[in-house]
């Protein structure tokens, strides 16, 4: 038979998985009795709902960009002391929040590339790849033909010692 948790339960729970808290949910399956499979299920429908529940000890810049979007919804409203109130509780800075903001507000600006962008940079990179391979090959060719050079100066070099060397004796 399924063990039925209250609401203040639950509460309790999303309270200790919420920053700045940030339990994991081994610890609070430890500590509770739960099975951690309980607790993953009760996260993701918190999270499903739009409640930032990371359960998770890393600091709010190693967040996922899921919860960060979460903090960032949560906080649109809130302004002056309530979203003082509300970073103190998560353990945020109203600068993270955002520089958040602005990140997915730019993700899906009118700077963001289309696909006709997209495809243009692919055509260029490529042009790019076949230019570079081209002056490989000529870099190559120029330095055997250095090379053969040099070889040739040092033989001619030798030759004028050795006809030197003849002539004196």
């Amino acid at each position: 038979m399924k063990p039925i948790y209250d609401q203040a339960m639950r509460a309790e729970i999303r309270n200790r998985m919420s920053p700045p808290n940030r339990e994991s949910v081994a610890e609070i399956a430890r500590s509770t009795g739960i099975t951690a499979r309980t607790l993953y299920n009760w996260r993701s429908q918190w999270q499903k709902e739009g409640q930032l529940v990371p359960a998770t000890s890393k600091p709010p810049e190693q967040w996922g960009a899921s919860d960060k979007l979460a903090a960032v919804i949560q906080a649109a409203g809130l302004n002056g002391p309530d979203l003082g109130a509300y970073c103190r509780e998560r353990g945020l800075y109203p600068k993270q929040l955002a520089r958040w903001r602005q990140a997915a507000e730019d993700a899906n600006g009118p700077s963001a590339p289309t696909m006709t962008d997209h495809r243009d940079l692919q055509r260029k990179n490529q042009e790019q790849a076949r230019q570079i391979r081209r002056l490989e090959r000529e870099l190559q060719k120029k330095e055997k033909a250095l090379s053969e050079a040099a070889t040739l100066l040092m033989l001619s070099k030798k030759l004028d010692q050795l006809w030197l060397q003849e002539e004196e004796s």
